[in-house]
């Protein structure tokens, strides 16, 4: 049975769309069937994290409003042959999407044998967010580790919880806590909250810890998710994240200050 997971956060900028585009593209990596949504309508970034921004031809609104039909807006990834991209409009404006529509193109994309749809929220608590969460199964939360975030996050929680189809069915929303931006060294000076701040507050269950690092942004630049530069910690935390989520017994990495040996303290390293 499919699937349909909402990335999502209150505060804007945190990591949602990087999260989705390496959350995606590692369930690809793992053989699933996939589909990500971008439902930032009038901003899209997915498909330029995702490498595929030249090959946009119809996108979300189109098939919500049936110019379109989904293969034709579909973007099969240039890896995976069983990941594909819905493309948010640049043109139009969130006023474009409705709850009928969306639940359609859902519906069809489980009728297409998709067993994951990533439904790639836009920042706030406003009517895009709303049609991102209101069909989901399970929720990413992806927050950073400072207060504002924290803060913002919680208030999502809230609302996954009252105002989505399960809430109103009673059925709850499963939820997993992403940290991303995480920086031990600046967590033991006291610049940042440390991963048990963040969780004693969100009280959900923590699926990976994503470390601050340029890799992410470099990645994001060059069109390539950051989870397949398996030499990057961030990559690997991706993937662990992913391992995490299909039910493997995965250590948490990343989130200590790595203690220097002998030769390295000796020689600045």
């Amino acid at each position: 049975m499919a699937k349909i997971i909402v990335t999502t956060s209150g505060k804007g900028g945190v990591g949602k769309t990087t999260t989705s585009a390496s959350f995606s593209t590692g369930l690809a990596a793992r053989g699933k069937k996939v589909a990500v949504i971008d439902f930032d309508v009038g901003l899209r970034n997915l498909d330029l994290i995702m490498g595929c921004e030249r090959r946009v031809v119809f996108d979300f609104v189109n098939v919500l409003q049936g110019e379109a039909n989904l293969r034709q807006a579909l973007i099969r990834d240039k890896t995976y042959e069983n990941l594909s991209i819905l493309a948010a409009s640049q043109t139009r404006d969130k006023d474009a999407l409705t709850l009928e529509g969306v639940e359609k193109v859902l519906n069809d994309l489980v009728a297409e044998g998709f067993e994951y749809i990533i439904c790639d929220s836009p920042a706030g608590i406003e009517k895009g967010a709303h049609h991102a969460m209101y069909f989901a199964d399970e929720a990413l939360i992806v927050t950073n580790p400072e207060v504002s975030s924290v803060r913002d996050s919680d208030r999502v929680l809230g609302l996954l919880q009252a105002k989505t189809r399960n809430a109103e069915k009673g059925i709850k929303v499963k939820e997993h806590l992403v940290l991303t931006r995480y920086n031990p060294e600046r967590v033991e000076r006291g610049e940042m909250l440390s991963v048990k701040d963040v969780q004693d507050i969100l009280a959900i269950p923590l699926l990976g810890v994503i470390p601050e690092s340029p890799t992410v942004l470099t990645s994001s630049n060059s069109g390539v998710p950051v989870i397949a530069d398996a030499m990057s910690a961030a990559g690997q935390a991706y993937t662990d994240l992913v391992s995490r989520f299909l039910g493997e017994d995965k250590p948490h990495r990343f989130m200590h200050v790595e203690k220097k040996g002998f030769f390295n303290k000796l020689f600045g390293g």
